[in-house]
């Protein structure tokens, strides 16, 4: 069971700092003392800092993650032999209260297997750079207060993990290897660190039951830790010993498995508790933008213009779906399509400005599809994004290859919306704030509050209309 830490006084006992600050306490009480209890809180502090890592790097690029995460698993691994050999010493003792071969066996390997580990360990913790980490807690607190617990991103990063760890589910069940349950524990894991550590209200009503499952599948696993040492040194030396441990292990193991599918299975199964508290299938495609939005936002240097253009071009594509000017089959999330783009159109930036749409596109291709996006969804929105400025789109272009004939012009309409829309925040000041779209005959009128007809924002706006004027054949005016 997981000791109660204390909370240090002035830190949510939620948050990172908490936890990180909590790392340095914990190393310097296990210096001295490398029992089970002070190795467990160490890990457990650990492995909240790294699962929190593991979130904020699906949307946060700064290396600084991934140093801490590394940092943090050297020492993690090393305690985690110990805590393993110390669980294995704590099960012996549960299964053969008396003095057998095979528990003196066990005992002896054990006994010398931890004390070598706790040598190995102390080495670690000697090695553990502690003010690397004081400089992480500092930089990596204010990089983690960017995205607020509760946010409509970590729910969607949440329903990823369940999903993960459903499917692993019913492979554990159909299966029943020993690995199959060594997976399905891990993502569950994920799941319970991603709730525990983002989502607090929910951890309160789910807490308890995601620490238990993991507690019970931790056990099975540890059991099957267990009998493979005991066979590695050669402890079970007859048939009767084999016999008797492998009953023991296995009635323990099964207990454990039956507790596990009485609440995994059925119409009451938490599958369905949890799900129910996350994101609804008709808001999933919303909460995989708000994770859009988030990894936008830690890659653009001004991304309240990028908002703001995104803002522009909603009003702008409402503006001609209203006219009936979209191409035919413009499917009805398009708007979805052209709002992602929008808010990662500049992301580029972040490794150059030069010919950053290029770097934009790349950028977006290389992310995995959110759950509830397609990768053909991501690659056109890699591609609306390509165009927002720079040289102009062609349906014959290597980008569009493999595209269905009746989609190109709807991506290039898009493209022609927010590259029209870039421009009127040209100036990245943010003066026209809202659009109004109408037709007269065959052109079509912008009426723009803020617009200046002799500045630089205009000359832009000059090329920018091209494409959209070409793919809607009407003339644009802006007033």
């Amino acid at each position: 069971m997981e000791q109660k830490i204390e909370v240090l006084k002035g830190i949510d006992s939620t948050g990172l700092d908490f936890w990180m600050e909590t790392v340095m306490r914990q190393c310097d009480r296990v210096r001295s003392n490398f029992d089970a209890e002070p190795v467990h809180d160490l890990r457990v502090a650990l492995r909240r800092c790294r699962s929190m890592a593991d979130g904020f790097m699906a949307f946060d690029p700064h290396p600084a993650w991934k140093q801490m995460k590394d940092e943090g698993r050297k020492l993690f691994q090393q305690l985690g032999a110990l805590r393993d050999t110390q669980v294995m010493l704590d099960w012996l003792q549960r299964l053969a209260p008396s003095l057998d071969s095979v528990r003196f066996a066990l005992n002896q390997h054990l006994t010398d297997q931890e004390r070598r580990l706790k040598e190995s360990a102390s080495e670690a913790v000697r090695d553990f750079n502690q003010k690397k980490w004081a400089s992480w807690t500092r930089l990596l607190s204010r990089h983690a207060r960017h995205i607020a617990p509760e946010s409509l991103a970590f729910q969607h990063l949440a329903l990823e993990r369940w999903s993960e760890a459903r499917f692993l589910h019913r492979q554990a069940l159909r299966n029943r290897t020993q690995i199959a349950y060594h997976r399905l524990r891990i993502g569950l894991k994920k799941f319970r660190y991603t709730v525990e550590n983002f989502l607090p209200f929910r951890h309160e009503s789910w807490g308890n039951d995601l620490k238990e499952l993991q507690d019970i599948l931790g056990e099975v696993h540890d059991l099957d830790v267990l009998h493979r040492t005991a066979v590695s040194i050669k402890a079970l030396s007859n048939e009767r010993s084999r016999l008797v441990w492998r009953q023991r292990i296995a009635d323990e193991r099964s207990r454990r498995l039956e507790s596990y599918r009485a609440k995994m299975l059925g119409k009451t199964s938490l599958w369905y508790v949890w799900r129910e508290g996350l994101p609804r299938a008709d808001q999933i495609k919303t909460a995989a933008m708000a994770r859009f939005r988030a990894w936008s936002e830690f890659r653009d240097p001004d991304f309240a213009h990028a908002e703001h253009v995104a803002r522009l071009a909603i009003q702008i594509y409402e503006g001609l779906n209203s006219l009936g000017l979209l191409p035919a089959d413009t499917p009805a999330d398009a708007h979805l399509l052209l709002e992602a783009a929008a808010l990662a159109h500049d992301v580029g930036i972040s490794r150059g400005r030069k010919k950053h749409e290029l770097n934009s596109y790349r950028m977006i291709r290389k992310l995995d599809p959110p759950l509830g996006w397609s990768a053909g969804s991501l690659r056109q929105t890699a591609l609306i994004a390509r165009f927002h400025r720079g040289a102009l789109p062609h349906p014959h272009q290597k980008a569009f290859a493999g595209m269905s004939a009746n989609m190109k012009p709807i991506i290039l309409t898009l493209c022609g919306i927010l590259r029209l829309a870039n421009a009127l925040d040209a100036s990245h000041k943010r003066q026209i704030r809202r659009l109004e779209v109408k037709q007269e005959g065959e052109v079509l009128i912008l009426t723009a509050p803020g617009y200046l007809e002799f500045d630089k924002t205009a000359e832009q706006l000059a090329a920018a209309r091209h494409l959209l004027e070409s793919t809607c054949r009407v003339a644009i005016v802006i007033r």
